[in-house]
């Protein structure tokens, strides 16, 4: 079983669509999302409806989902998160904000060697920005491996004996990690909507658990496509130029 990993696409239609094309070439069996299908973005509406077309076999919320549905408010958003999130919700269906709303929170375990979530196992919202934020989230996921988003930076890094390592981060086309036995990891496959490593490709990655493997890619899309649909929307124009900059 290969499964196709997506996180925060943050309504990026034209990520989305390369993503998968590109993933469709590789090959896989079912697809797993770690939340934050809206924000930011401008399609937020044809996202939500793309990925619910896609039937995943496990999805969790992220914290722009919970905003746009309306199941928390935007006090914790600054004033651009804020104003695009209201944008949102007022650009979705009801069909496509109930499916927001019936998200479950994370962790979840998709099955006995792999756990998901978008923040951190602590908490959905957690950052997991450093080394300690890292050990904490390895000792509390009760899987070998932990898929997360949030952070938008893909990267891979384990635990051997109470050492924190780092394995790899997926500058490359392809980034193929072989995942040893008796080892815990801890794996972000990246954003497909908004990278922040300073590489504007579209990030996703394809777990394959029978061949203890997992590959990070990075495929470039149409940006001034994406670009467009937000200053057509009237978002802030400094979300469409984070998005040339991957930052």
């Amino acid at each position: 079983m290969r499964y196709l990993v997506l996180s925060d696409i943050h309504a990026n239609l034209q990520a989305l669509e390369t993503v998968l094309a590109a993933a469709t070439v590789s090959g896989y069996d079912q697809v797993v999302v770690l939340g934050d299908l809206v924000g930011y973005g401008g399609d937020p509406d044809a996202v939500v409806e793309r990925i619910r077309g896609l039937d995943p076999v496990i999805i969790v919320r992220g914290n722009h989902d919970k905003v746009a549905a309306g199941i928390e408010d935007s006090s914790g958003f600054n004033a651009i998160a804020r104003r695009a999130a209201i944008w949102t919700r007022e650009s979705l269906s009801p069909e496509n904000r109930q499916y927001l709303v019936s998200l479950p929170a994370g962790p979840l375990a998709l099955n006995d060697s792999v756990l998901v979530c978008h923040g951190s196992p602590e908490d959905e919202d957690l950052y997991i920005f450093n080394d300690r934020d890292a050990l904490r989230a390895l000792r509390e996921a009760t899987r070998p491996v932990c898929l997360f988003g949030h952070t938008h930076l893909p990267i891979v890094v384990h635990l051997v004996d109470e050492t924190l390592e780092l394995v790899a981060r997926a500058t490359e086309a392809e980034t193929r990690v072989q995942l040893a036995p008796a080892v815990k990891y801890l794996i972000n496959p990246g954003s497909v909507g908004q990278p922040r490593d300073g590489d504007s490709r579209a990030a996703f990655a394809i777990l394959d658990p029978g061949a203890s493997s997992i590959v990070l890619y990075r495929v470039p899309y149409d940006v001034n496509a994406a670009q467009a649909r937000i200053l057509e929307a009237g978002l802030p124009a400094s979300l469409a130029h984070r998005l040339g900059v991957g930052r």
